[in-house]
Order: structure tokens, then sequence, then C-alpha cells
């Protein structure tokens, strides 16, 4: 895939997925090819759906890393509703 400088600039995380994803990216500067962003050969992960959904522009990737763990857990002997009524708020 070719992409110009300014695209790039743009987009870099977009582009770095794809590259995670085993893309190969080819940067222009005004139309004329000057350098290869390729993935790193020793590479052991396989690129999960998500990345590869980024990687397309369907998905956006996340804001945060990871979702906080709920403040408090929920007794037995409660029921669920009125935390869920709380929670939605």
């Amino acid at each position: 895939m070719k992409v110009g400088v300014r695209e790039l600039r743009n987009s870099l995380s977009r582009y770095l997925v794809r590259v995670h994803a085993g893309d190969e990216v080819v940067v222009t500067d005004h139309g004329r090819e000057i350098a290869r962003i390729v993935p790193m050969a020793n590479r052991e992960r396989k690129p999960s759906m998500l990345d590869r959904l980024v990687a397309e522009g369907l998905v956006a990737p996340p804001m945060k890393a990871r979702r906080p763990l709920p403040s408090r857990g929920i007794p037995t002997s409660e029921a669920v509703s009125p935390l869920v009524t709380e929670q939605r708020g």
C-alpha cells in the first residue's frame, strides 16, 4: 500500500496497525517513493480480529487500554437490578 507523507502523519496509528498485521506501507513524497515500513521479521503474535478491523478503518481503536474494575463487588444475597439502575443513573 502507498501513502503520502501528510496522510501518514495524520493517520500514523492506523498504518502502524496495518504494518503490525503484516502489510507493507510505502511512503511517498510528491508521488516519489521515499521509504518502506515493514513488519519486524521475528514477530510471534498473530494480529487479532480487532487489529484487522482497525487497519481497515471499520472500527476505532479503544481510547483506554482497559476498563477499570468495579469499585465494589455484588453480595450474593442482593439483587443485581438496583445496582444496574444505579449505574445507568
